[in-house]
């Protein structure tokens, strides 16, 4: 960020400008400030009081004329009332704040910024790709809990794996194309004193295990596509909830069901099916025609 001297430190075989020397009388932008660790903040403050660095190596110092614009996710007051985001920096970096919403919350942007970087993918591609109606109406309804760096990734990924000229629901994620915050929503009940959630979640885990083996007559291969899942990953969460026993009990009572009367050595008589009995009595009627004709 500060730059380097020439014979500062093995393998400086050249002068470096820093970020700040290279951004004179321009803007730096500072992304993830929050994440800077104590000592970095402590060079940051000095440099946006003083105006001035030292590059590493150097004896003196050289003054820069430079505009900050500082981001980050993070809540910079509650950590500054933690000790883990210094006071006087905070208060340096945030002459002008802005607030910028969740893109959740500005689903009127969606459109615009999936067009944008479907121009940015395609030009680096050298192809000219569109999105359908579907597709469109799917990112607008997703809740985006990465942001606009979410959507950019989804983009770049639809622009790779579309064959076509037009974007189909198909090329997105599946967490966008199964999304449905209604279900979610209706699903959400948070107790008012709390909630164990690891557990919870485990259970919630366990029934969704259960039911896709209920539907499947505890076939495992067809059990782990219901659940999106490779066969072993079913197999570790049958283990851990201590329930792959059940796999082979639902299959006998599958093929138990399945399978017709069967004759017991002390019944005098074969036991016969409806359909076995309207087979017999065609065969006899038949026997009888030709008894008939001779």
């Amino acid at each position: 960020m500060f730059g380097y001297v020439k014979g500062s430190f093995t393998g400086a075989t050249a002068n470096r400008k820093g970020l700040f020397e290279a951004a004179d009388q321009g803007t730096i932008f500072l992304d993830e400030i929050g994440e800077m660790s104590p000592a970095m903040q402590v060079k940051l403050l000095r440099v946006l009081q003083e105006r001035k660095v030292r590059p590493v190596g150097a004896h003196e110092e050289m003054e820069v004329n430079t505009r900050v614009i500082a981001a980050t996710n993070r809540d910079l007051s509650a950590m500054v009332k933690d000790a883990s985001f210094r006071e006087d920096l905070f208060y340096r970096v945030s002459v002008i704040p802005m607030e910028l919403p969740p893109l959740r919350e500005r689903g009127s942007d969606i459109a615009e910024l999936a067009e944008h970087f479907i121009g940015k993918y395609c030009a680096q591609t050298g192809r000219a790709i569109s999105i359908s109606g579907a597709a469109m109406r799917l990112l607008e309804a997703y809740s985006w809990p990465g942001n606009v760096r979410e959507l950019e990734h989804t983009i770049e990924r639809a622009v790779a794996l579309e064959r076509t000229e037009v974007i189909q629901p198909e090329r997105l994620p599946e967490q966008i194309t199964n999304f449905s915050q209604t279900r979610i929503s209706s699903d959400l009940q948070l107790p008012d004193d709390g909630i164990n959630l690891t557990a919870h979640l485990d259970q919630l885990e366990k029934t969704y295990v259960l039911e896709a083996l209920r539907r499947t007559d505890g076939n495992q291969t067809n059990a782990a596509d219901l659940l999106k899942m490779s066969v072993r990953s079913l197999r570790h969460l049958l283990d851990k909830h201590g329930i792959r026993g059940l796999t082979a009990q639902m299959r006998d009572e599958r093929r138990i069901t399945d399978s017709g009367p069967r004759r017991r050595s002390t019944d005098p008589y074969p036991r016969r099916r409806a359909e076995d009995e309207d087979d017999h009595g065609e065969g006899s009627g038949q026997a009888a025609s030709a008894g008939e004709r001779k």
